[in-house]
């Protein structure tokens, strides 16, 4: 399907989420947005994600910091920066729009000043949507996936969907299902109610390795 064909609005690309596709284009350069509804789906089991003993101690010396929705239209920029990217100024100005609505969230990671690592994604119900990440450090993705997964833990999310399983991700503990099983998933999570920002301030870095061992 092309942008043209219908009148891309956040409301669309709402629905499209709860339906279970979402939208992409095949370079930043190329106006048109087709739909995906991949044959099988990678997700993060809430419980799941794996933390190796690097990357607990590099949590644990707070060598990065931390933040929420502080700067999120850097965090989309930073992973359309890239030699090939499915985020066009379409999909980047959509985004945007449902961040402004509360229902984009984004995970900052800064060394210093320095932007060097985020990850950000939709909420539908208590489904989380992660839509793309990136890393100019070592391991600031892991740490934002480390505190994301915390943030949605304690927000009541029950879903998080990564769309496609890479090896860096089943290696974090994601796993594959097929579009039937992710589809009735999706289905109870769109039906409950959670919330982003139900945790607070960002939480320590050792309460954050704690909680993942406890529940992993």
């Amino acid at each position: 399907m092309k942008d043209g064909d219908l009148i891309l609005t956040p409301q669309l690309l709402l629905h499209a989420y709860s339906v279970g596709v979402f939208p992409m284009s095949e370079s930043r350069d190329d106006p048109d947005v087709f739909w995906v509804d991949p044959k099988r789906r990678g997700v993060f089991p809430m419980g799941s994600f794996h933390i190796s003993r690097s990357l607990a101690r590099r949590i644990r010396a707070g060598s990065y910091r931390i933040s929420f929705d502080s700067a999120f239209a850097q965090v989309v920029a930073g992973c359309a920066d890239r030699a090939e990217t499915w985020i066009n100024p379409t999909i980047f100005d959509l985004y945007c729009e449902l961040h402004h609505m509360g229902r984009a969230h984004s995970v900052e990671v800064w060394d210093g000043d320095a932007l060097v690592g985020g990850v950000y994604g939709v909420t539908v119900g208590a489904a989380f949507f992660g839509e793309s990440m990136f890393s100019r450090a070592t391991d600031a993705s892991k740490v934002g996936l480390a505190y994301l997964l915390d943030r949605l833990r304690a927000g009541g999310f029950t879903l998080f969907d990564t769309q496609f399983l890479t090896d860096h991700l089943a290696r974090l503990g994601a796993i594959e299902l097929s579009r039937a099983a992710y589809h009735r998933q999706l289905e109870m999570a769109i039906r409950q109610t959670a919330d982003f920002n139900r945790q607070g301030d960002v939480p320590t870095p050792q309460g954050v390795v704690q909680r993942s061992i406890q529940t992993s």
